[in-house]
């Protein structure tokens, strides 16, 4: 149980773990030859310097949303699903055959039946792993992980042999219908800016509005109190009549339906087909985002963000500065997540203690 003021434990944490990763981001551009502060600025200017930035930057943001999202509300309950990959990649299987079956006469139409096709699915491929860790106990990070590989395969096979349009040598769906495409930025917005091209699209809104339902369910019913309590103490939470089985299979369900979600955004709203390789590492980012973000909604919205601003801010960099590739900015985006996940604690303990130091004092 953390011994810091919330504001501390939710805002002051992670924004020490970020500059930490910042300076030592800094120190590898410098090692290479390139100016940190020259970097930074690109990075910035590239991910919300404009409507451009913007646009690249909230879509990728959606993703990690769901994803993290997806991540926050299994933790609740002490699951470490790491499964979210797998699980969006189902779901944006079942947005895919949702989109495809039926000649749909308008995108309002379209996406409530896309978001339960994509949710069922994605719950249906996590609810697996849940089961198997309720009934049988198998440890749920072995089975959610296992389970990103099958479901990748699977769509490998479906891709190539059963969904791939006849006589096209690309493994993918035909394009959606019309009807079917959602609103991008450019058709909501196009007086701040927005192109065309900018993927940015009305999932963004459905990604907020499922951060303000997981507050909802995690902080204002009784299910959700039964999430906390099992999640703090699995005893404790028996001898006070929560059943184990019906919190894990409840927290895997909803857990991997919003990462199903996130089908809505990359398949619907941007590709506009299913393709190979859709969710492009999401899911395991969503890892990160929930650890920054405190499992609570609003850090994995702000953390979404930021994330977000990474990818774009580093495709930027890449293109502007050349002696930074793309390995590299991987390597800025590892020592993000290194900060703020792993080595959280490194941070976190000696301010707890300064907090304490200081509280004495004080009193």
């Amino acid at each position: 149980m953390s011994r810091l003021p919330k504001w501390a434990d939710v805002a002051l944490i992670p924004l020490i773990n970020l500059l930490l990763a910042l300076i030592f981001s800094g120190l590898v551009v410098l090692y290479i030859g390139e100016s940190p502060f020259e970097a930074m600025t690109i990075m910035v200017r590239g991910a919300v310097g404009s409507a451009y930035g913007w646009g690249y930057t909230l879509y990728y943001a959606t993703n990690f949303i769901f994803t993290g999202l997806c991540v926050a509300v299994a933790f609740h309950a002490r699951m470490f699903n790491i499964g979210g990959e797998g699980q969006a990649a189902i779901g944006g299987l079942g947005v895919a055959l949702v989109a495809l079956s039926v000649d749909w006469p308008h995108w309002a139409l379209a996406l409530p039946a896309a978001v339960i096709g994509g949710a069922v699915f994605g719950a249906a491929w996590a609810a697996i792993p849940g089961y198997l860790q309720a009934r049988r106990g198998s440890h749920i990070v072995i089975t959610t992980i296992m389970f990103n590989f099958i479901a990748s395969a699977l769509l490998v096979y479906l891709l190539v042999n059963v969904l791939k349009v006849p006589g096209s040598m690309a493994p993918e769906t035909a394009r959606f219908p019309e009807g079917a495409r959602l609103p991008s930025a450019y058709d909501i917005a196009p007086w701040l800016g927005f192109r065309k091209s900018a993927p940015l699209n009305i999932a963004f809104l459905l990604a907020v509005l499922c951060c303000v339902l997981v507050w909802l369910l995690i902080w204002r019913t009784r299910l959700g109190y039964e999430i906390r309590a099992y999640g703090h103490s699995e005893p404790a939470a028996v001898y006070a009549g929560i059943p184990p089985f019906k919190i894990i299979m409840v927290a895997m369900l909803v857990s991997g339906g919003l990462a199903g979600l996130m089908g809505i955004n990359a398949v619907m709203g941007e590709a506009e087909r299913l393709v190979i390789d859709n969710v492009q590492g999401a899911g395991f980012v969503g890892i990160a985002v929930a650890l920054m973000g405190r499992s609570h909604p609003f850090g994995v919205f702000i953390a979404a963000i930021l994330f977000g601003a990474l990818y774009q801010g580093g495709a930027e960099l890449e293109f502007e500065m050349p002696a930074v590739s793309r390995e590299m900015i991987l390597v800025i985006q590892a020592l993000v997540i290194l900060f703020t996940g792993a080595l959280d604690n490194m941070i976190r303990m000696p301010v707890e203690r300064l907090f304490l130091k200081f509280g004495k004092r004080g009193a």
